[in-house]
């Protein structure tokens, strides 16, 4: 369906220039950091010389741009720089204290950024018991100064925005009814009990040959990065698989917004997509570790990427540049990554031997439907804790997850886990919608769609609308239907053997 362009914004032509220029040095200062260069702008400088724009009068100017979808994203746009102006000292000071913070597991110390990347492959499980009591220990220490910083935000958002708490600033801003995908969490949890307890306690019995209810959340990182099956993984250098893209008829080199850094001395282990400018200034960002981990990783952040770099240039910079909800994004990003991971790809652009590729596919599909357990339970134990819980009890989170995960989490990282603004339904809505498109593809092209350039075509004319609709009505709009779990129940129940 093709619908008319938003019209040209109304908005004062200074408040929208100057939200593109702090954004953007925002951005770079998010490059910088991961590439290890010293930050064009000192993050307590950013805001000099907008100390006029930044006021609760400005908002009001706003009221008078006619489209309302514009209206909201500048609006939003204007809070985010508003509370982060107001955050900054605090969080300055809490990421003084995390830089210099490390766990030491037999004399090797583990910062904070690292952990996830050690425990996928660097660590035993004696090693992971000793950095969960030393990440306590640490958490403990550090916990007030995250406090800290969440009541400054949320009597901000009450006292000076007028919302009435964090979910109602949350819900309009992304255009989200949270209380409805609770529930639709919680019943896909119930639904998925056996299927997902049954295959996860076999898999860690045979893995650790330990029980699940004996494991931690740092045993599932190891786990879930799929490192036991790296012997079938071929040694084809990880920029080298890109050439891949020749079947769409695309060079990933020829695209000129597009930035690839794949260097593997960088600083940060985080990847990441940085969007200076879409989709002129297009950064993905990865230090590869080794391992099908980092073909997952790149691709899913190439999924961000792409989508980006072909986003329609003629849309309105606003559009383009000031996102409120980055579900279709994900939605790109699990798309690609798991058609990396598909026994088409595997056997036939890899040469992964047909069974080995079925063994990994099992546990890729079980891998799958505890991340998005891990995230769905993430996301109720989120909304209980700012529905009238004490920000400062872990217990209730470490319940919720030992409930839906099986392992243990523990109590005084619980703020540590979080992620702002619900993130974790950005990722379960997005690969309910990569389902939605996966479908679609494989319906009109098959089980090896990937290979087809027709698909590539396909997928270009969804970019290319970038972020103009949110993911509910891109996929309605697309005639592609609604967000939905049924498809996601349908592949893991086919996947596992399981009737459910």
């Amino acid at each position: 369906m093709i619908d008319r362009l938003p019209p040209v914004s109304d908005a004062p032509a200074e408040i929208e220039r100057a939200l593109h220029e702090l954004n953007r040095r925002w951005s770079a200062h998010v490059l910088n950091l991961w590439q290890g260069e010293t930050p064009e702008t000192a993050p307590y400088r950013i805001y000099e010389g907008y100390e006029s724009l930044l006021r609760l009068e400005t908002l009001a100017k706003l009221d008078g741009v006619r489209d309302g979808e514009l209206r909201r994203r500048l609006k939003h746009a204007l809070m985010d720089h508003y509370l982060q102006q107001i955050l900054l000292p605090h969080e300055l000071e809490m990421r003084t204290w995390m830089q210099g913070a490390s766990a030491e597991v037999d004399g090797e110390k583990i910062g904070f950024q690292e952990v996830i990347p050690w425990c996928q492959t660097s660590s035993t499980y004696e090693k992971r018991q000793t950095l969960q009591k030393e990440t306590s220990a640490l958490c403990k220490f550090l916990k007030p100064f995250l406090l800290n910083h969440w009541h400054v935000l949320l009597g901000a958002i009450r006292e000076d925005l007028g919302f009435s708490g964090y979910i109602d600033y949350c819900s309009h801003k992304h255009g989200i009814d949270y209380g409805r995908w609770y529930t639709v969490m919680k019943a896909f949890l119930d639904q998925t009990d056996a299927l997902y307890f049954d295959g996860m306690a076999a898999w860690c019995e045979r893995r650790f040959h330990r029980p699940l209810e004996a494991l931690t959340r740092f045993d599932s990182i190891n786990l879930f990065s799929l490192a036991e099956f790296d012997g079938c993984c071929p040694g084809i250098p990880l920029a080298e698989t890109l050439k891949f893209f020749s079947h769409w008829g695309l060079r990933l080199d020829e695209l000129p917004g597009l930035h690839l850094d794949l260097r593997q001395e960088k600083h940060n282990a985080q990847a990441l997509s940085v969007f200076i400018d879409i989709p002129h200034a297009v950064h993905v960002l990865m230090r590869p570790q080794g391992g099908w981990i980092d073909l997952e990783t790149l691709w899913h952040e190439l999924g961000h990427g792409l989508s980006a770099v072909f986003t329609d240039g003629g849309l309105p910079a606003v559009i383009r540049n000031m996102s409120t909800n980055y579900s279709l994004s994900e939605a790109y990003a699990f798309l690609l990554q798991n058609a990396v991971m598909s026994p088409p790809f595997l056997t036939g652009y890899l040469g992964v031997a047909a069974a080995d590729a079925e063994i990994l596919t099992h546990h890729k599909m079980l891998r799958d439907l505890a991340a998005f357990r891990r995230y769905a339970a993430k996301f109720i134990a989120e909304v209980d804790m700012f529905s009238g819980g004490d920000l400062a009890d872990g217990l209730p989170y470490a319940r919720v997850m030992r409930r839906y995960t099986g392992f243990y989490h523990q109590p005084e990282s619980h703020l540590f886990d979080l992620v702002p603004e619900f993130y974790s339904l950005n990722y379960l809505l997005g690969w309910m919608g990569e389902a939605v498109m996966e479908s679609a593809l494989r319906g009109r092209w098959g089980e090896a769609w990937m290979f087809r350039k027709a698909s590539g075509d396909q997928l270009r004319k969804w970019w290319r609308q970038g972020s103009r609709h949110d993911i509910f009505r891109f996929l309605v709009r697309n005639r592609l239907g609604p967000v939905r779990t049924d498809l996601l129940l349908e592949r893991w129940r086919g996947a596992l053997r399981k009737d459910g």
